[in-house]
């Protein structure tokens, strides 16, 4: 059963979400672990995809969207169907709004909430869901991300 973490972030734009995100996934890389980013869809996907490549000149953060078949397949992965992820089992970053199919497959959930009210509404939606499910959910409030 996976632990549930939900990161409410004061700013209320994407962009500081998708970097915070980015300091997120190389924390995890760097920690060994293997990542899943599920994204709302395609645009969003292709999005951090791009973004993982240039947020930082010193650092490299070796990545695939789901489909490009490489091997081995490398650590952090990014996708946008509900399909389930293939050897990804450690950490779920989900960037959607709603609650993946697939979720309890990973030991971990991390979740990003910025200060924008449909975001916000969309994260308590998934709050509840995973809480009627019975998960440990641990809130971490923001107060600055650097961008």
């Amino acid at each position: 059963m996976p632990k549930i973490d939900f990161y409410i972030l004061a700013k209320s734009n994407e962009k500081a979400r998708l970097h915070f995100a980015c300091r997120l996934i190389e924390k995890i890389y760097k920690q060994n672990f293997s990542i899943y980013i599920h994204t709302q869809d395609t645009t969003h996907a292709h999005a951090l995809d791009e973004l993982l490549w240039t947020y930082r000149d010193d650092s490299f953060l070796p990545h695939n969207l789901i489909g490009e078949e490489l091997y081995p397949a490398p650590p952090i992965q990014i996708g946008f169907t509900e399909a389930s992820p293939k050897k990804h089992r450690d950490i779920l970053l989900n960037l959607s709004n709603q609650v993946p199919v697939f979720y309890a497959q990973f030991s971990r959930v991390l979740e990003l909430v910025i200060n924008i009210p449909n975001e916000q509404e969309a994260a308590r939606v998934r709050y509840r869901s995973y809480r009627t499910a019975m998960h440990s959910i641990q809130t971490h409030k923001l107060e600055s991300v650097e961008v």
